[in-house]
């Protein structure tokens, strides 16, 4: 895989769901935008994760208690946020849709899938902030503007979902910051030990 290739591979999830949000999520949930809701989420279901994927890429060849720190909060962001996917949109979606209105169920689960979003979404700063400090230290200040952008798109993220205008801007930041670290590489690193931790025998 070529630099570029990473370049826009790891971008792809932020900008595929800052098109959903922009072009086809619905922007309010009632019995005429029931169907369109709850659809779309089933089928984001196998697309948020793909952020935590990006971060797994980027971190490729790193070792040392901070990149497995980061790989285990992408984790987590991948696990929690598609709670939110699942609850808010297709549990919500779908009772309001057949219920033909909303009510205290649709409510519930409003209430229960954001906070697990909210811990995903925390999580993805975890790994936005321990990755990054991974990958400053293995690229220097080349890769400190792709950490800060991506750090700072968890608060919108946190706020606006995917939602126009908020949330796809956070997809955009998202994308951004991704592609950012992904072109801090240096050319022919396939992997680089985590410099927090001395190579054994090094003196």
């Amino acid at each position: 895989m070529t630099r570029w290739m990473t370049v826009v591979g790891v971008a792809l999830p932020g900008l595929a769901l800052a098109g959903f949000g922009w072009l086809v999520h619905p922007s309010f949930l009632d019995p005429s935008t029931a169907r369109a809701w709850w659809t779309l989420h089933v089928l984001l279901i196998p697309v948020f994760p793909l952020i935590a994927v990006a971060i797994w890429v980027l971190l490729r060849g790193e070792r040392g208690v901070l990149a497995w720190g980061a790989r285990v909060a992408a984790y987590g962001f991948a696990t929690f946020y598609t709670g939110l996917d699942v609850l808010d949109g297709i549990g919500a979606g779908l009772v309001t849709d057949v219920g033909q209105g909303t009510g205290p169920a649709v409510g519930r689960l409003f209430e229960v899938g954001d906070q697990l979003g909210a811990v995903g979404v925390l999580c993805l700063l975890v790994a936005a902030v321990l990755g990054g400090v991974v990958l400053v230290r293995r690229d220097g200040g080349r890769a400190l503007p792709g950490t800060v952008v991506l750090a700072a798109s968890c608060y919108p993220f946190l706020k606006g979902h995917i939602f126009h205008p908020t949330g796809v801007i956070a997809m955009v930041g998202i994308a951004t910051g991704c592609a950012l670290l992904a072109a801090a590489r240096r050319p022919g690193e396939a992997g680089v030990v985590d410099r927090s931790e001395p190579l054994v025998g090094s003196g």
